[in-house]
């Protein structure tokens, strides 16, 4: 009984914190980013941004991701991005990949903002010829009956 005691007193110095050495630290993918013009504000849709030409390096989310390009005077831009997860077998990890690498955006110049629509031009009312009395539509009945 006091061999198992013993035995036992020496595993009181491990502890759960110590299974964290058995975790891997998330992948990170490094991801191009470019625009013509240069200089437009990139900010991917799972967190960093920078001003492009740069790269960015990203812990890849399942399925796919998108980066959205701004810069004054320019229409912006969005852009999807895949994530292929490639399976690294039974004794390495599984490793990312994003397409397409680099993402690259076309940002063309804002066209001149859309004109008011012009009002009609104030005419004034015509005014409509009076209607004759329904008497006098009819001459026959406007006259007195003739005497006799």
């Amino acid at each position: 009984m006091t061999v198992a005691a013993i035995s036992l007193g020496g595993c009181s110095s491990f502890s759960m914190d110590n299974l964290n050495y058995f975790k891997s630290t998330p992948p990170t993918v490094q991801v191009q980013l470019e625009s013509t013009p240069p200089g437009a504000d990139a900010r991917t849709s799972v967190g960093p941004g920078c001003k492009t030409p740069c790269a960015v390096t990203i812990t890849p989310p399942e399925g796919s991701f998108t980066v959205n390009y701004t810069l004054p005077g320019t229409q912006g831009a969005s852009v999807p991005v895949q994530v292929i997860r490639e399976s690294g077998g039974t004794f390495s990890s599984d490793t990312f990949k994003v397409s397409p690498n680099p993402v690259f955006a076309e940002l063309r110049p804002a066209g001149p903002p859309p004109k008011p629509p012009r009002a009609k031009p104030m005419h004034p009312k015509r005014k409509k010829p009076a209607a004759p009395p329904a008497d006098a539509a009819d001459p026959a009945a406007a006259a007195p009956p003739p005497q006799r």
